[in-house]
């Protein structure tokens, strides 16, 4: 087992979990106008829904792993250009972070889970982004690539959980240092561009 490989996937994964995307903003609103309970059980629901995402990547893709070397290379090369165009398409972006600044009525906990975990599962961004992320740190040898797959998706999972639960409990602090602060999504919006970047050079030179 390689842990330098699993550190690694740690830190990416943490790193992208910090940055301002839909996720973390819909957390972040949640609990700036309904409370920090509400902004967790929507970090529940989010967490949960990536499950169904490393489900359908472990018995999918290890078949493919299994059979063809030439095509698992393949996958490689089409996360790294998936993970190119990522950075692109934040390079076009606007730099500013928009936070909804209205209250928004207060809505039932068990609809808050089921919203966040519906937003993660129908969106099939996060199916390919887990195709391009995750086959190039696969860190065994010896395990079963399923298993792999899975203590991979178990490690985003937690790390996700953690990071979107510290941005629901900071909520309040966090919105009025980025409404102070507007430089703060242009440093964001580029250290997310080298992120990107970085990993997908990072799975252009990695081996099976």
């Amino acid at each position: 087992m390689n842990y330098e490989i699993l550190t690694a996937f740690i830190l990416g994964s943490s790193v992208l979990a910090i940055f301002p995307g839909p996720d973390n903003i819909f957390v972040l609103t949640q609990s700036m106008t309904n409370g920090v309970k509400a902004g967790l059980i929507t970090v529940a629901g989010l967490v949960s829904g990536c499950l169904v995402h490393t489900t359908l990547l472990a018995f999918g893709v290890s078949e493919v792993i299994k059979r063809s070397d030439t095509i698992f290379f393949g996958i490689k090369l089409f996360g790294a250009a998936y993970l190119l165009y990522l950075a692109f398409m934040v390079y076009k972006s606007e730099a500013s972070i928009q936070l909804d600044k209205g209250k928004s009525p207060k809505k039932v906990s068990s609809k808050l889970f089921w919203k966040g975990f519906l937003m993660n599962v129908l969106n099939p961004k996060v199916t390919i982004f887990f195709l391009a992320f995750f086959p190039g740190f696969l860190f065994s040898d010896e395990m079963n690539i399923v298993s792999q797959f899975y203590i991979l998706g178990l490690l985003f999972m937690l790390t996700a959980l953690i990071i979107f639960g510290l941005i629901a409990i900071l909520a309040g602090a966090i919105s009025n240092f980025l409404r102070k602060n507007p430089r703060t999504g242009v440093y964001l919006k580029w250290l997310q561009i080298f992120v990107f970047l970085g990993i997908a050079l990072y799975l252009l030179l990695s081996d099976k």
